[in-house]
């Protein structure tokens, strides 16, 4: 009997808002790119007043070590992870796609949908941005759909409610 190969999983239709790109550039700059640039920065100083005779050697350590890894993630993060995060609701189920480095589809059953939370952080309040988390009767985890303008936050969160009530299964 010949083996028929599994139907290919069309993308979500809708993208994040374009300003996530500059939240997660944000990110990166204060949590792993800024650090090591001011880590490279604070070496080289050191090793110019104390050190002169380890510049030669230093110099390109700082540079393939911590500079270009850093500012690699800072220009290559939010555009590979703004061309992969995307959403949709369906009648029957709520469909994600995130990461950047890995990434992963989930698709959760509304039927399975047990809390919608919108959550905005500092720093995507300040970009008018939002994450909306479906919780679910998974162990896999709940699905978060981030880089969402606050508007469209709260019509999915409203909108998922309504279909997880209407949808006859563990949520009724």
């Amino acid at each position: 009997m010949p083996e028929h190969p599994a139907p290919l999983l069309r993308p979500p239709r809708h993208r994040v808002d374009p300003r996530a790109r500059a939240w997660w550039t944000r990110q990166a700059l204060l949590t792993l790119s800024g650090p090591l640039l001011l880590t490279a920065l604070a070496l080289a100083v050191l090793s110019v007043l104390f050190f002169p005779g380890a510049l030669p050697w230093l110099g390109p350590l700082l540079l393939a070590v911590l500079v270009l890894p850093a500012l690699g993630y800072l220009l290559v993060m939010p555009r590979l992870r703004y061309a992969v995060h995307a959403w949709e609701l369906g009648e029957r189920a709520v469909y994600a796609a995130g990461g950047w480095l890995w990434q992963q589809r989930r698709i959760a059953p509304l039927s399975r949908v047990q809390t919608v939370d919108t959550v905005r952080g500092p720093l995507q309040r300040r970009y008018g941005l939002a994450t909306v988390t479906v919780t679910t009767a998974s162990t896999a985890g709940d699905i978060k759909i981030a880089g969402l303008s606050d508007a469209d936050a709260e019509e999915l969160s409203r909108r998922i409610g309504e279909a997880a009530q209407d949808v006859p299964g563990d949520a009724a």
